[in-house]
């Protein structure tokens, strides 16, 4: 087997995936008093997917990522209240709106180092918030922008107080992105998008383009933040500058720490355990929940993820980095 072939064949469907994928689809017909927190679990999972692509398959270091998720939040609510309750429609335009600002963002990573990145990124997401801040004719300012009414689901599956259509919207946008996306890195192209992670200048020197690369992984993790911001706007039926802070794109780092970088499942895993600790714990102790998440990270890292999470019971061939 060939090297493509070799790469094509990770790519591929093991028996137990769709057993997991519908399980996930189950929960909120079983359990209609979760489908809130499952459509929470989903929305963020695909966030920290976003994350991971620049992450862990690009090693791009930035804490602004959350300027895609509040940009494509905004468009699509925007929309929505504006010229058409379609939620389909309005998650296209989430995504496009996103797309064309990551491209723009993009160039602002070519060059400098970690440290660089990481403060451009940041610097990014808070003119974003600033900006929504200050135009509150538009946006609701601080107040956030109310009143987004989605029209159904297909023009058949409206939207119901406990959760159970947005649940299953965001769990199938979810799983078709995820697949896309692990198509794509499991591809040549990711073989080569890897390469520039490991050792850049060696991949330079064999004749891949480092800037198109970057460029391009940027671009399409910046979609996905804003798919992910676009199904927030939508489920909520609300936007509010919270979607810009610092927090999103903290959190979607702690998520690939608890679930692992580099494995396209990792985001998904780290979102689950981390929406549920959050919260069970906050459930038990509100003003403490931070202590407890803190201590189960510094665990975490002292004994290891291999040995608390069910990352263990995959091939190492499905995990990538993790």
């Amino acid at each position: 087997m060939d090297a493509r072939s070799q790469l094509l064949s990770q790519g591929r469907w093991r028996w137990y995936e769709p057993l997991l994928w519908l399980a996930a689809l189950a929960v909120p017909a079983l359990w209609p008093g979760h489908a809130l927190i499952v459509n929470e679990i989903a929305i963020v999972a695909l966030f920290a997917l976003s994350l991971d692509l620049v992450l862990g398959y690009a090693g791009i270091v930035t804490l602004g990522h959350a300027a895609f998720l509040g940009f494509g939040a905004y468009s699509a609510a925007l929309f929505a209240k504006h010229i058409h309750p379609d939620p389909l429609l309005g998650l296209a335009v989430g995504m496009a709106a996103a797309t064309v600002l990551g491209a723009v963002c993009s160039l602002t990573i070519l060059r400098g180092s970690d440290l660089t990145r990481l403060m451009v990124t940041l610097g990014v997401a808070l003119l974003l918030l600033e900006l929504a801040n200050k135009l509150g004719d538009l946006t609701g300012g601080s107040d956030g922008l109310q009143g987004v009414v989605m029209g159904p689901l297909w023009g058949r599956f409206e939207f119901d107080l406990y959760g159970q259509t947005s649940a299953w919207y965001s769990i199938t946008v979810l799983l078709v992105l995820w697949s896309l996306a692990r198509r794509w890195v499991q591809s040549p192209w990711g073989a080569t998008l890897m390469a520039v992670r490991d050792n850049p200048l060696r991949a330079a020197a064999i004749g891949i383009s480092v800037p198109q690369r970057l460029a391009v992984v940027y671009t399409l993790a910046a979609a996905l933040a804003g798919a992910a911001g676009a199904l927030m706007a939508q489920t909520t039926g609300f936007a509010s500058l919270d979607v810009f802070a610092l927090e999103r794109s903290a959190d979607a780092v702690l998520m690939l720490v608890i679930g692992g970088v580099g494995w396209l499942y990792g985001g998904i895993l780290g979102a689950v355990v981390f929406k549920l600790l959050h919260d069970i714990i906050s459930g038990i102790t509100p003003q403490y929940w931070t202590f407890w998440m803190g201590l189960f990270l510094v665990v975490l890292m002292l004994v290891g993820r291999e040995r608390l999470s069910p990352m263990r019971w995959f091939p190492k061939s499905s995990r990538g980095q993790a």
